[in-house]
This record gives structure tokens, sequence and C-alpha cells, in this order.
């Protein structure tokens, strides 16, 4: 008899359907291999879905795939998949952990269902590259990037899943952005980083702080529609930098381009090991719950958690 699980598409960071950013939730993936993951991922078609598994060492473990390979760390399907657990009263609201491969995280569902996801301690630094190969990168002229460069550098952020960071001047430049794929992934390798962040402070709704955009071609997503482990990676890098002069959350707008917009809200916690750790906040909506018949495994081995 075939194996059927239950799947879901939520969008996170958003409390309206059909917006933000979609993720797929595997609410039970005990006992399926790799392959059976890659598959139920590729069929959901999500930019990443998350698999909820037991764990030794927290409340929960999530793994990611895209359709294309497995990820270390997702915020928005994080965000999803314990949205999900909540809305199914599976989880009451409350403070837990998550295991991933990119090491253990805190978890935080508040009453009213937003999810909040505290990150790694911030890694910044300056990377070589110039704004004349960013901007052609992104299908734009040099000037807009260098008229806001000159106080904030491009550079490489990470608070778990690494992001080159690119400081746009204006919504309009931002908005004209055509990525040339080939070269947007050739800096990536380049700095070592999975994706490429660009972002202006030049918003629409008056309360957000930045509109942003994330390329993420490495794992077979031309653009991301509102990415959480980048803002968390790009807060603390606005923190870094000075570029902020309160301590009061963040609010980045995203996916505006791709008609799914979402906002994330950009917080300061402490972390798993009492350092200080950025962390990202939002709603999910489930838009679709129902069965999935998975595929047998091509793998010799059952991978169980």
């Amino acid at each position: 008899m075939s194996d059927t699980r239950r799947v879901q598409i939520v969008d996170a960071f958003t409390d309206e359907p059909m917006a933000g950013n979609p993720a797929g939730v595997v609410p039970e993936a005990v006992d399926l291999a790799d392959d059976q993951l890659a598959a139920i991922a590729s069929e959901l078609g999500a930019s990443e879905t998350a698999f909820v598994l037991p764990s030794d060492d927290a409340d929960r473990r999530l793994r990611y795939f895209s359709p294309e390979r497995e990820v270390d760390l997702c915020g928005h399907a994080t965000v999803a998949a314990f949205a999900s657990l909540y809305d199914r009263a599976v989880l009451d609201s409350g403070d837990y952990t998550v295991e991933t491969n990119a090491g253990t995280f805190g978890v935080e569902v508040d009453t009213d269902g937003t999810v909040w996801l505290t990150q790694s301690p911030p890694e910044i630094r300056e990377v070589d590259v110039s704004v004349e190969d960013a901007a052609d990168a992104l299908g734009l002229d040099a000037p807009a990037l260098s008229e806001v460069g000159e106080d904030l550098p491009i550079a490489r952020a990470s608070t778990g899943f690494p992001f080159l960071v690119v400081p746009v001047g204006y919504f309009e430049q931002l908005s004209a952005i055509e990525p040339d794929t080939a070269t947007v992934e050739a800096l990536c390798e380049e700095t070592d980083t999975e994706g490429l962040y660009a972002f202006t402070f030049d918003t629409l709704a008056g309360d957000a702080t930045l509109h942003g955009r994330s390329f993420v071609p490495l794992a077979g997503i031309p653009e991301d529609p509102v990415t959480g482990t980048a803002s968390g990676a790009v807060g603390s890098y606005l923190r870094y930098q000075g570029a902020l002069d309160e301590d009061d959350p963040l609010v980045f707008e995203q996916g505006h381009f791709l008609d799914r917009p979402g906002r994330v809200r950009v917080d300061t916690r402490e972390g798993e090991e009492g350092e200080t750790a950025p962390c990202v906040g939002g709603s999910a909506v489930t838009t679709f719950d129902g069965d999935l018949t998975v595929p047998e495994s091509d793998e010799d081995d059952i991978i169980e958690a």
C-alpha cells in the first residue's frame, strides 16, 4: 500500500492568503527517506518545504528542502511550520527550541499566532565586491549603488544562512532590478554566500524600515518573495553599520514585485547560549491542507529520525 502523508502550503509573513512567502509543511515526516523528502518538496513546488521531525535535543527538528536540494535553515518555512502546529493545537503559545542542520534555535509563539525565530549571533564582514560588479549582476547602473554605498558597504552577513547585502539608493532603482542569474551565482560563490539581498530605505509603508528583494539562484530560487533568514542578517548588518538610531523593532517589506507582499518583523533576543542574537517574526496563513501519496524510496535504507 502506498504511503500517504498530510501536506500543507502555509503562507508566511502575512495574514492574507496568497501573499507573503509560501512554504510547504509536512507535519509528520518520520520514516521518510531523503529521496522521498526531495520528491515531496519538488511536487509541492514551494521555495522550501519544512519537514517536522522529533528531536532528542530540542522540541522539534526541522529539515528543509527546496525543489533543488536540502537547505540548512529557512526562516519563512520555520514560521510556517510552527504556525501550523499552533493553529492545529499541537503546540500552545510559549517558548520552544528547534533543531536544524544549521544548529538549534529558539522559537517563540505568541498568543495571536505570531512566530518568532531567534537566529545565530551575526557574522558580518565587508567583501571584495565592487559597486560596478554588483550593479551589473542586478542589471542596474553603478550610481544606483554608489550613492548609498559611500555610507553602507556591500558586505557578507549571516545569522545562520549567509547573504550578500547590497544597498540600493531608491525604490525606483530597486524596482528596476533585472538580475543576471549567472552573475549573481558567481558573486555568491565568490563571497561564500547563499543569496543576494538588495534593499532600499525608500519604502511603501510609512512604518517600514526598508524594502528588500532577495535572489537565491544557488538554491533554485530566482527571487524569493519574503526572506526571514536574510531579514535577520540585514537587520544585524544595519545595527553593525550604525545605520539605525533606535533599538525599536524593525519592519522589512518584501514580495511586492512578485505580487506576494509580506512583512518581516526584526528584533533582538537572547540566543540559546545567552548571547544577543536577531530574531524574525511574522504571521502565517494555511492555504492548502490535504494528503499526498509518497513514492517508494530508491534508497536501500530508510532514514529514521
